[in-house]
């Protein structure tokens, strides 16, 4: 090869990686040299710009190893370019359009902030550090800052807030006003409240005055009639304000402010019921009438998945700008159906008529020609918006390359590929689908029983991941081999964390009821969690005890269970502060009561009342509730010896008391019934208890 050519570039069907790396490295300075906007969304802007300058030093060090990266890297670098790319137009839509507008928006714009650095974590959710030859200062910066974007919540600027109901206010003082009357406001307050959000000047007035203008033309057929009127508004007021302040007749004839007999002050004004349509838009309607994402009336209401509701607009373009989560919560949506709120739709309907407030209907987005309110009430209507077909295509380009690294590759690169594909399977359900429709499920189970630990971790950790997607738990069960594997990973898995997630897999699996029966009746299913439920840390403790609360839920496995022992480990983890697991195996516990070798087993053990009698004083409200059930089973039918060792407990009584007093309702019925057994018990006792 040519000395003086370019080192060659790994390509994956994105971006060449070099090419990728000078776009990131590019577009990040661009957004860090960018003007800090001192009025609207200060805090927002300098956090994101903070975010993605601490994200250069890995792009830089990338660029530096000159090595091939692993699939799952390149689709994170090109997430993340696109999420920087639209961060980037949001701060320049926050500087260089109106600030007016974007007052009035600023909840709106905060989501959208939030949505772009919780995107930023989940594109780190896919890349590989441990696979990249990064510095150790490096892999830390990166895994906080991917640690803080997970978890950044919604930040709405007080002061914001502040000034935007000072121009609500204004607006509806201006709009009450007669001309004459105009002439007396306090001009002084006037001026240091349009200052305040950078316009001091006559240009800076004709500036946002042209922005405005530029915002209704760009918002005609896409916000909708109100949202136009409401730009048009404060288009109206602003020029209103520039004449009063600029007019130089005006200037000199105004009297001193000493002097004026009448001065308005609009921090303490309240409207009148005659205040204006605008005031109405911005102030009377109802909050739950708005659209989270436009602060506008919705016409269209409709729910998406997380089941939150919007206006069908507003939520579709959402959507179609890539975004796969809900703009309230920042979650992943499971799917991407807009289902229509009839019920909220009515009540709109019925308040725009009371108010007297235009309405104009939304169409449907497959035929503009169909008015929404005429289809009949009961007739279904979901309509799809996809998720962007570069994201799709992104994500299945990186499963087939996988999957054929699984299938053909060294054993390097079949254990790097089930590491990546462990992390891919960890982003959402639209991920999940596509990798097991890449055929990668046969290939995972093959490799549970593989020699090398890191391999067969990987393995069973991504085949957990997958199982969440409903549709891949019926392709992991019928998969050859796969429930086999997964339980000898569980009963002899080469590190402890291999194990764990083999249990995990089980609970997940079995959250479908055929499957229950299934896997307890495999003979070595239940021996193989009781022994984690022994051996296990608390997190595989933890797993252990709701894998067997799952198949436990079959009455076929009950029996099984306790055979196998796992009621003394169960009581053990009672009896055992640090487990941070009460109340999953109280839940168990429970549940065995519902065979007779479960009930004889607890009755005989010396060392369980004291113990719920314990949790009754100290225990959840959840652990109460379960402890009484467990109580009550083990006193009726002949429980004698168990009643007269909770009567001899002096502290089993008030317990009981009290939960029957503050307790929930469920608790407090079964504390009540087993007072009254009680009692039935000592009058039936022929001797003193004691």
């Amino acid at each position: 090869m040519d000395a003086n050519l370019p080192p060659p570039m790994v390509s994956t069907g994105f971006l060449p990686t070099g090419s990728l790396l000078e776009s990131l490295i590019h577009i990040s300075i661009e957004v860090m040299s960018m003007e800090r906007n001192a009025f609207v969304q200060v805090k927002n802007a300098s956090t994101m710009t903070r975010r993605i300058k601490l994200l250069s030093s890995l792009y830089e060090e990338i660029q530096e190893t000159n090595t091939p990266l692993p699939p799952s890297s390149i689709l994170c670098l090109t997430e993340l370019f696109s999420v920087i790319q639209r961060g980037k137009l949001l701060i320049q839509g926050c500087q260089e359009g109106s600030v007016l507008w974007s007052l009035i928006q600023t909840e709106t714009i905060s989501s959208q902030f939030q949505g772009i650095v919780n995107e930023i974590g989940k594109a780190l959710d896919i890349l590989p550090l441990n696979l990249l030859n990064l510095t150790v200062d490096t892999k830390e910066q990166v895994e906080l800052l991917h640690k803080q974007a997970k978890r950044v919540e919604l930040f709405v600027d007080n002061r914001e807030i502040q000034r935007r109901e000072e121009i609500f206010q204004l607006m509806a003082i201006m709009n009450e006003k007669t001309e004459k009357e105009k002439g007396y406001l306090d001009y002084r307050k006037l001026n240091e409240v349009f200052s305040s959000i950078g316009l001091a000047t006559l240009f800076d007035y004709d500036q946002e005055i042209s922005k405005l203008r530029a915002e209704s033309e760009k918002q005609k057929g896409t916000g909708g009639l109100i949202v136009v009127s409401n730009i048009n508004n404060l288009t109206s007021l602003l020029s209103s304000v520039k004449s009063m302040l600029f007019n130089d007749d005006h200037a000199t004839d105004k009297p001193d402010h000493d002097s004026r007999q009448t001065t308005t002050s609009f921090s303490n004004h309240h409207s009148s019921p005659s205040s204006s349509y605008s005031q109405l838009i911005f102030s009377n309607i109802p909050d739950e009438f708005r659209c989270p994402i436009s602060l506008d009336l919705m016409r269209d209401p409709v729910i998406i998945a997380s089941g939150h509701t919007y206006n069908r607009n507003s939520i579709a373009q959402w959507i179609n700008s890539g975004h796969q989560t809900c703009p309230k919560t920042g979650k992943r949506l499971i799917h991407m159906a807009l289902i229509p709120n009839y019920a909220l739709k009515s009540l709109i309907h019925q308040w725009s008529q009371e108010n007297n407030v235009p309405l104009i209907e939304a169409t449907s987005p497959s035929s503009s020609k169909t008015n929404y309110t005429k289809r009949k009430p009961m007739e279904k209507e979901v309509n799809h918006v996809s998720a962007t077909d570069t994201a799709i295509s992104a994500v299945k380009t990186t499963a087939e390359f996988l999957v054929g690294k699984l299938a053909t590759g060294s054993t390097d690169d079949q254990r790097q590929a089930a590491y990546e594909i462990r992390l891919l399977a960890k982003t959402g359900m639209e991920d999940r689908r596509i990798i097991a429709e890449a055929g990668a499920i046969p290939f995972l189970v093959a490799f549970l029983w593989s020699d090398d630990p890191r391999n067969q971790e990987n393995s069973v950790t991504a085949l957990l991941n997958l199982s969440i997607y409903e549709n891949n738990k019926v392709l992991i069960m019928s998969a050859a081999g796969a429930i086999d594997g997964v339980i000898d990973v569980l009963q002899t898995g080469k590190t402890m964390e291999a194990r764990e997630n083999a249990a995990a897999t089980i609970f997940s699996l079995s959250m479908i009821n055929d499957y229950k029966a299934v896997i307890g009746a495999h003979p070595r299913a239940l021996p193989a969690l009781v022994r984690l439920l022994g051996d296990g840390t608390a997190a595989g403790k933890k797993d252990a005890v709701t894998a067997i609360f799952n198949l436990a839920v079959c009455s076929e496995n009950k029996r099984n269970v306790v055979v196998w022992g796992a009621i003394p480990l169960l009581i053990e983890i009672l009896m055992d502060d640090k487990a941070g697991i009460t109340d999953d195996a109280l839940g168990v516990l429970a549940l065995l009561l519902g065979c007779s070798e479960g009930l004889e087993e607890m009755r005989k053990c010396r060392v369980l009342v004291p113990c719920l009698i314990n949790l009754l004083r100290f225990g959840s409200g959840k652990g109460k509730e379960n402890s009484i059930t467990i109580l009550l089973g083990l006193c009726k039918d002949g429980g004698d010896e168990v009643a007269k060792r909770l009567l001899l407990n002096p502290w089993s009584v008030p317990s009981l008391q009290g939960v029957a007093a503050d307790g929930s309702s469920k608790a407090r019925r079964k504390a009540d019934a087993l007072v009254r057994l009680l009692k039935r018990f000592c009058v039936q006792t022929p001797t003193p208890v004691g």
